[in-house]
This record gives C-alpha cells, sequence and structure tokens, in this order.
C-alpha cells in the first residue's frame, strides 16, 4: 500500500517548538490515516531531498520515518545517487543528527507513506531490518565494488599535488592507507607503490634511499653507523616480511590478513579475533567477518549481469576451444586426439556438513552460482521433484556409498556433504561444479553437479574418474533425458571412458580392474584420478567453523576457500609442470628400454608368440567386449583363494553333520588364517629392528613384541589342540640345539610349526630354496669368469645381458620392491633371460604369466610416452591461456561504461594490473621450463603452441 501527504517541514532556522509542534502534526496525520493501532503494517514515510557533497558530487538524501506502536517516530538518514529522471535540486549540506532539534532542508522532492508488512509476532519480538543485514546492503553491491575499484587508480586526484610538500607530480601511496592520497617520493615516510603510467606497482621504501638508524633519537645522526651485512636487513612483521618497518592504517589490511590466514591455516574469524583481543587487553569482543571479495566490475552491464560460473579461476592447463588449442583442433588426426581431451574426477566429502541454522532469507547468498557452487534456486528445486528416485544396488563390492544411500541419517543436518566435479589432472574446482549432498553419495545430485559443469562442453574426448563409476555410467545417459534440455549434450558424438581412482581401484573386483584402470588405457597418460582427495585434505580443518554457518554463509566461504585453492595452483603450475616433467622424461627412457630388453629377450624363441600378444592387447585396447589379455585364463592360486577354499570346505562339513572343531571360537580354517598373519607379524617384528635404535623405538619395538606373544601364546594353546604332536616336537628342537640356553624367548624368534614347517611340506620348500641357492652361486661364479675373461680376451658387450646379481633381483614377476608402484615397476632383468617364459606348450603356466607382464610393461611404458606428450601440449596450453586472459582484461578495459571518472579510472587500473599480472605469469613460466627442457634434451616444441 502506498499514500501521498503532505505537511509543512520547519525550515533550516526552524525552533525546537517548532520542531515539536511539526513532529505532533506528522504524528496526527499518520494515525489519522491509520486509525487502527492493532494493525499489522507500520507506516512508513520517506523524504528525497536532493543536497551536494564537499566532493561537488550530486547525491540524493533520504530521509526515512517510521511511527512506532506507542506513537512515537524514528528516522534513519542516507545518501543516494539521484535517479536519471529526477531534476536534482542543488541543497546545502544537511547536518542533522537527531530529530529533535533538526534542520531540514527547504526543498521536499517528493513524499511517500510506504507500508511494511509486519506481523503480531514481529511487533512482539521487535524485527528491525537490521535482523536482516545482507538483505539491506544486497541492493548497494554494485556501490560497494566499484568503490573499492576507485581506489585502484588515482581517481580525483590524477591532478592533485602532493598531500606533504604540494609538488605537482606525485607518483607514490600507501597500499595500507584507505584512500588515494597522493606523495612524492622525497617527502614520503611509507610509500609501498609507485605509479607506473598504467597501474600502481610495489616498490620497497629502501628502493626510494630510506634508512632507518638504530640507538639514536630521530633526526640524530650517527657519528659512526655500521651497515647491516651485505647492507640487506629484512624485517618481519605479523602478516608480511619487509625490507623496513611500516606504519598501518584502516582496517583493510586487517580482512585481508584474516583472509590469507584462513586460507593458509584454516583459522576462523571467532579464533582470529580472540587472538587479535588476547593480544592487546584479553577482552572478548564480537567476532569480526570476512570481507567477501567478488573478482569482477567491468562487465559494462553491471554486477548483476554475470553469468554463472564466470567468476571461478578456470584451469590454464586444461583444453578450453578458442582460448589455448588450435583453430584446427577438431581436424587433428586420429593418433593426437586424445591430447584434447577433458579429464574430470568426482567425488564427495562427508566432513564438510552444515547444520540447520538460519535460513536463505536471512541469510542469502551473494554469489547466485557465479564461481563454483552451482545455482542454488534451480539445483534445490530439480532435487525436489526428484526426491522419490530410489538408487539401485551395486553390483560389484558392497559400495556403501552406494547401498547406503537412501538411508544414511541427515537429523539436524541440512547438508550431509559435499559434492564436487574436478579438474583430475591438475587438481582445479570446475566452475559451477559443487553442490551440498542432503543423504549420501547419491547418483541424482552427482549427476546435476556433473551436467552442470560439462553443459557447454565442445570437446570431442572425455576421461571421467570415479570411485564408483563403474556402477554410475551404467544408466547415466538415461538419467540425463530426466534433465533440463539446457544441460543436455551429445555423448553419442564424444569419445567417453570411465575410470576408477587408482588408490580405490583394488577395492573392486577383479574385472573392474582391468576394465576401468587408468594403467591399461590409451591416452591418459599418468593420471591416477585422485584429485579431489588432494583438495578435501586442504579444506577438511574448517569443517568445525563453517558447519555452524548459514546457508549463504557456508555456500560463499567455501566458494571463497575454493577461488583461492584455484589460484594456488594457477601460479604454482610452473613449479608443478617442471616437476612431473623431471619424473616423467626419465621415466619413460627406463621403461622403454626395459621393455625393449624384455622384447629382445623373448623374440629369439617366441617371436611368433610376442606378435600374438601384441595383436590380441591392441584388438582389446580398442574394443573392450574382446579377450582380456591382462586376466590369466586359468585359475590363480592365492592367499585369500585358499581362505575361502578352507572356509567352504568346513561349511560343508557343518551341514552334514561332521563338525571337526575342537574350540567353540576357533575352527581349523581359522587357526590356519591366523597363523598366516601371526607370521606376517612375525616377519614385520623382525624388520622393524635395526642395527641402532634410540630408548623410545625400543621401548615400542618391546611394547609391539610383547602384544604378539600374548596372540602367540594363546595361539600355541588351540594348535596344540588340533596338532597334539607339535608340542612334543617343539620340546624336542628345544632340546637339540647346539645351545639350548642361548635360545631366546622373543616374538620374532619364535617358531609356529605350520604343517609346511614339519614333514614333506617342508622338505619339498627346502629343495625349492636350496635349489635357488645353488643356481645363484653358480650365476655368481661364471659372472666373475667372464668379468676375467672379457678383460683378457678384450670382449664386451656381454654385461648389457648378464648383469650381475643381487639379491633383490631373485625375485617373482609380480613382485614390487620397496617404493615401487605398479605404473613405476620393473621386471627383474632375469626374466629378459632366454628361456625365462617357459614353454610354448604350458598354456597355464609361466608363458601366460610372461604375457601378462609383458602386457603390463608395453601399456605402463605407453603411459609415460603419454605422460610426456601431454605435459608439453599442457605447457602450451598454459601459456596460450594466460596470454588469452590477459587480451581479455585489456578488452575489458575499453568495455568499461563508468558512471564517473573515479569508477572509470579505478576499473580500467585494475584491468591494467590483471593483463600485466598474467603476462607475468606466462613469461616466468616459460623461462623456467625452457631451462628445464634444454637440460632434459626435450624437444621444445614451440612451434606447436598457440601465442
Amino acid at each position: 500500500m502506498s499514500t501521498s501527504a503532505s505537511a509543512a517541514l520547519p525550515s533550516a532556522g526552524a525552533t525546537s517548538s517548532q520542531v515539536i509542534h511539526c513532529t505532533e502534526e506528522l504524528s496526527r496525520t499518520l494515525h489519522a490515516l491509520w486509525p487502527n493501532k492493532k494493525r499489522k503494517k507500520n507506516p512508513k514515510l520517506n523524504s528525497y531531498l536532493h543536497t551536494s557533497k564537499p566532493s561537488g558530487i550530486q547525491h540524493r538524501q533520504h530521509t526515512q520515518y517510521q511511527v512506532r506502536v506507542d506513537g512515537s517516530i524514528s528516522y534513519t538518514r542516507s545518501y543516494l545517487k539521484p535517479p536519471k529522471n529526477t531534476q536534482a535540486t542543488t541543497q546545502p549540506k544537511s547536518t542533522t543528527s537527531a530529530l529533535i532539534p533538526a534542520q531540514f532542508d527547504n526543498t521536499v522532492e517528493s513524499w511517500d507513506v510506504d507500508t511494511v508488512p509486519f506481523n503480531d509476532e514481529d511487533v512482539r519480538i521487535g524485527h528491525a531490518p537490521g535482523d536482516h543485514p545482507l538483505l539491506v546492503w544486497l541492493k548497494d553491491h554494485p556501490l560497494f565494488l566499484e568503490e573499492i575499484l576507485h581506489l585502484e587508480g588515482k581517481g580525483n586526484l590524477r591532478n592533485a599535488p602532493c598531500s606533504g610538500c604540494s609538488d605537482l607530480s606525485p607518483n607514490y601511496h600507501c597500499e595500507d592507507c584507505f584512500g588515494v592520497n597522493l606523495q612524492y617520493c622525497r617527502c614520503s615516510d611509507r610509500a609501498l607503490q609507485k605509479w607506473n603510467g598504467m597501474f600502481f606497482e610495489c616498490v620497497t621504501l629502501k628502493a626510494l634511499g630510506l634508512r632507518i638508524q638504530l640507538g639514536h633519537a630521530p633526526g640524530q645522526v650517527c657519528p659512526k653507523p655500521h651497515r647491516a651485512f651485505n647492507d640487506d636487513f629484512v624485517v618481519m612483521d605479523s602478516h608480511a616480511i619487509h625490507e623496513v618497518s611500516l606504519d598501518f592504517c584502516a582496517t583493510f589490511r586487517l580482512l585481508e590478513e584474516f583472509h590469507i590466514l584462513s586460507f593458509e591455516s584454516k583459522v576462523s574469524a571467532y579464533e582470529f579475533y580472540n587472538a587479535l583481543t588476547q593480544r592487546t587487553n584479553n577482552t572478548g569482543l564480537a567476532p569480526v567477518k570476512s570481507r567477501y571479495e567478488c573478482f569482477i566490475g567491468h562487465d559494462p552491464k553491471g554486477l548483476d549481469a554475470t553469468v554463472e560460473g564466470e567468476c571461478a579461476v578456470l584451469c590454464p592447463a586444461c583444453p578450453h576451444p578458442g582460448k589455448n588449442v588450435p583453430d584446427n583442433w577438431e581436424n587433428a588426426p586420429q593418433a593426437k586426439r586424445w591430447m584434447y581431451a577433458l579429464f574430470v574426477a568426482i567425488d564427495a566429502n562427508f566432513r564438510l556438513k552444515q547444520k540447520v541454522v538460519s535460513n536463505n532469507i536471512t541469510d542469502p547468498s551473494l554469489s547466485r552460482g557465479w564461481t563454483y557452487f552451482v545455482e542454488e534456486a534451480g539445483y534445490k528445486e530439480f532435487l525436489t521433484e526428484k526426491i522419490d528416485i530410489v538408487q539401485e544396488k551395486s553390483t560389484c563390492s558392497s559400495h556403501t556409498a552406494v547401498n547406503m544411500a537412501d538411508t544414511k541419517i541427515n537429523r539436524g543436518l541440512a547438508a550431509t556433504g559435499l559434492g564436487t566435479i574436478d579438474c583430475a589432472r591438475h587438481n582445479m574446482k570446475r566452475p559451477n561444479a559443487v553442490g551440498d549432498l542432503q543423504k549420501a553419495n547419491r547418483y541424482i545430485n552427482m549427476d546435476y553437479l556433473f551436467f552442470s559443469t560439462l553443459r557447454h562442453l565442445s570437446l570431442k574426448t572425455l576421461n571421467i574418474s570415479y570411485n564408483i563409476a563403474c556402477q554410475w555410467h551404467k544408466k547415466l545417459w538415461q538419467r540425463m533425458s530426466t534433465f533440463p534440455t539446457s544441460m543436455q549434450f551429445d555423448h553419442t558424438s564424444k569419445a567417453i571412458s570411465f575410470f576408477v581412482p587408482k588408490f580405490h581401484l583394488p577395492a573392486h573386483v577383479e574385472k573392474c580392474q582391468t576394465t576401468f584402470s587408468f594403467n591399461f588405457k590409451r591416452g591418459v597418460g599418468r593420471t591416477d584420478g585422485e584429485a579431489p582427495e588432494c583438495g578435501w585434505a586442504n579444506i577438511n580443518p574448517i569443517a568445525s567453523s563453517t558447519k555452524e554457518m548459514g546457508p549463504g554463509a557456508w555456500w560463499d566461504t567455501l566458494d571463497d576457500f575454493f577461488g583461492d585453492w584455484n589460484w594456488k595452483k594457477v601460479v604454482g603450475l610452473g613449479n608443478t609442470m617442471q616437476r612431473k616433467l623431471k619424473e616423467a622424461v626419465p621415466q619413460c627412457a627406463d621403461h622403454q628400454a626395459a621393455l625393449n630388453d624384455l622384447e629382445e629377450g623373448l623374440k629369439e624363441e617366441y617371436g611368433e608368440v610376442l606378435e600374438q600378444w601384441r595383436s590380441q592387447v591392441e584388438a582389446w585396447e580398442n574394443d573392450q567386449s574382446q579377450l582380456n589379455p591382462f586376466k590369466r585364463n586359468s585359475d590363480v592360486i592365492t592367499l585369500a583363494s585358499v581362505r575361502l577354499a578352507l572356509a567352504k570346505e568346513e561349511e560343508q562339513s557343518m551341514q552334514s553333520g561332521a563338525r571337526i572343531s575342537l574350540y567353540e571360537d576357533c575352527s581349523p580354517s581359522i587357526l590356519i588364517s591366523l597363523a598366516l598373519e601371526l607370521e606376517r607379524c612375525l616377519r614385520a617384528d623382525k624388520d622393524g629392528r635395526g642395527l641402532h635404535v634410540t630408548d623410545n623405538q625400543e621401548g615400542k619395538l618391546v611394547e609391539c613384541s610383547n602384544a604378539l606373544q600374548c596372540r602367540l601364546d594363546s595361539w600355541v594353546k588351540i594348535q596344540e589342540l588340533y596338532m597334539p604332536n607339535i608340542a612334543a616336537m617343539r620340546i624336542s628342537d628345544n632340546a637339540t640345539a647346539a645351545n639350548p640356553s642361548s635360545i631366546s624367548s622373543t616374538a620374532e624368534s619364535f617358531k609356529l610349526w605350520l604343517p609346511s614347517q614339519i614333514g614333506r611340506a617342508r622338505n619339498t620348500l627346502k629343495v625349492i630354496d636350496i635349489r635357488i641357492e645353488s643356481a645363484t652361486r653358480r650365476y655368481e661364479s661364471a659372472h666373475k669368469a667372464l668379468v676375467v675373461l672379457g678383460n683378457l680376451l678384450n670382449e664386451s658387450g656381454w654385461q648389457s645381458s648378464l648383469c650381475p646379481l643381487s639379491r633383490q633381483d631373485i625375485r617373482s614377476m609380480s613382485d614390487i620392491l620397496w617404493g615401487e608402484s605398479k605404473g613405476r615397476r620393473k621386471l627383474s632383468w632375469i626374466w629378459n633371460m632366454r628361456g625365462a617364459g617357459g614353454s610354448k606348450k604350458d598354456d597355464n603356466g609361466a608363458l601366460e604369466d610372461m604375457r601378462i607382464e609383458w602386457c603390463k610393461a608395453r601399456a605402463c611404458t605407453m603411459r609415460w610416452e603419454e605422460e610426456v606428450a601431454l605435459l608439453r601440449e599442457e605447457m602450451c596450453r598454459i601459456g596460450a591461456f594466460l596470454r588469452w586472459e590477459a587480451r581479455r582484461w585489456d578488452e575489458r578495459r575499453n568495455e568499461v561504461v563508468p558512471t564517473d571518472t573515479e569508477h572509470e579510472d579505478g576499473c580500467v587500473v585494475y584491468a591494467h594490473r590483471q593483463a600485466h599480472l598474467r603476462m607475468q605469469l606466462a613469461a616466468s613460466f616459460e623461462v623456467n621450463w625452457a631451462q628445464t627442457l634444454s637440460h632434459l634434451n626435450v624437444q621444445d616444441g614451440s612451434e606447436e603452441c598457440i601465442i
């Protein structure tokens, strides 16, 4: 409801009685309009006056009067910019600070009475506009942004003299001072930034010639000054490191310090503020809230024209058509198309919870989907429509994230966790790829995030990593059809592959471990798919503070942290890519040499078989419905399969009534399983004892040994029930020892007397050990003879195939040395020798094992070759993307439609600085990379880079 009314306002020189009379008359007028005191709407009277501030800028003075229930009147005054369709009347500045006595401008442009909805509950508890501060402030969001950008340049002081000496060419200002007061170099005592013609750049006081003299009063000259070593003295302050000390003012430095500390140490605002108060007077005050920075201000249509995801920090190394890939990338040869693939990794985090605190009206989000979170309203509306969908169960391992997706308890929680779609190779958050979860890892949530971030995908190759990809991908395109058309894309025209991250892969069934492995598919390099896990480790420490936030603060705080994470990844790409390339080039050469040696050893005797293997693995790489060459055709005996067989045998005995258990809680199969576990613990306990240990280490080892001895004693008692003769054998063994008194009673020397350690089984194992030891000694003797004869006969070249034999070379094909992984392991050279593959007729023996190991060695070599090629391509993309961003900032500088000269100056300066920063980063990266490429003797490839 809106009503107009007229009233006589007191003049600027009105007396107190006149003001009181005016107030009473105004009150009667308002009560006449609203006579019912039980009304549910309080009247509000708005007065708009035009006035000039000292700067000469026209402002619209807004005075709001409100009548309370008791009849009294309150008012609030603020200054706004006048609307374009209003004729401003310039008046002297009003100095009104209270209603009585008051001074009013004579000219009244308009009076209108508005009504604000209030219910009885609001009146009872006294709600006020301050109860919703973000909503009140939100309309001034663009104004605050303009003022911040105004500080980037000289503003209206471009031609102003120095504030200290009145020099007409001041070029320095203090970046800590809230304002743009300019100073000339000679009279500055705290200048930190210098105007370079386009923007302010950092300069130290030491470079300006300032010298601080310690031990003397200000202005006093030391007769015998002694300079610091190398004239290089560093001062460390609470927030930065300087070459000299500085003076600080205003509060922006405090907010910036908290901003950085929250990113690096994950300190909350409450903890940061309490630390400051304890350093001053040790009293507790209200928490300081962080300043939210929105990284945009150069759109000619203003802040509200920002589109979803536009403020996100993008990954420069990922392919972005039109920005950092060739114009004809779609027509690239088939052998190179894999290099223009996008790698994404999907994951969820259930530590980043959010309690049911506040609501979206009281605590709205300021970003509105501009960065990493999806747009909230559309996301929640879609989830509400699909709330009744029941998720299908897992057909792979019993994945709790899948099977319990609809049963996770969320009492008292607005969000049980966070889902995200990341860049899988460079560990960066993608735009519009983060959203909160209401239960567990439900497909509907992750689908929305996936299609949201890929809705504008134009690339033809997509590699997707997800720890439950084997289940999630099955009906993905069927589920996509239920999404809005704007979120769908043509998947039939793209080459899309699904993977399970390397760390999560062993938890899957055997079929998944080859079908969804990064190690066995072409075109993925050394990608591991575990990028989101690294990001969670960085942000998890803030979970304790963010879970208490309202919805808007929760989203915006996490958005802010993700932006910082991405930016640190961008500026660190120089070192990251350099480190990866330094590892990849030698690994590629080593694995290529190892593969060549293996094939040379196989070609002479198994040349035809080797070509069959090659054809088989290439056919499987092109079509995975073909026979899998990485899988054994015959059954493999493993420890797990033996345990399963024993358990099933025991189950059949129990079902037939032939119960053979002599101990209630320990059957024969459990006894054997426990023995194998104890045997592993004994080896670990023995290996853990070094030659020189500290008292602390020795104490921990003794404690572990004592605990192990207790387990052994309990196991021996049960063993004697099933194997009564063991007790006599144990006593006999101790009695026949060479020195019975020297027998150690420690756990690591304990003999379990398993079936394999007695009788014929032990004799068989002993024979194998003796044969291995005998063959080792014969080879070592022969190798020594060859060394002597080779020198006498001047023969060489045999050393490349007949290497010195070390103990770690004597291992099976599948054994991995300490520190190796599946992507870094290499076969022992003994398997490259002629005859190591066994007989051609032995299809179920060593030849089949050799085929699998050759396939793995070939795949490993190819992955390292792809990694080197991908790293070179990504280096080119990074430089091209940063230069594209620099050009884009230059374009934004010319697109600015300022509201005033000061705003234009700030926007132009900010754009200059951002463009300059991108060019500096690109140049710095390429200088470092050029040195590394030259050192590693890698082709520059600059002719293929986009400039």
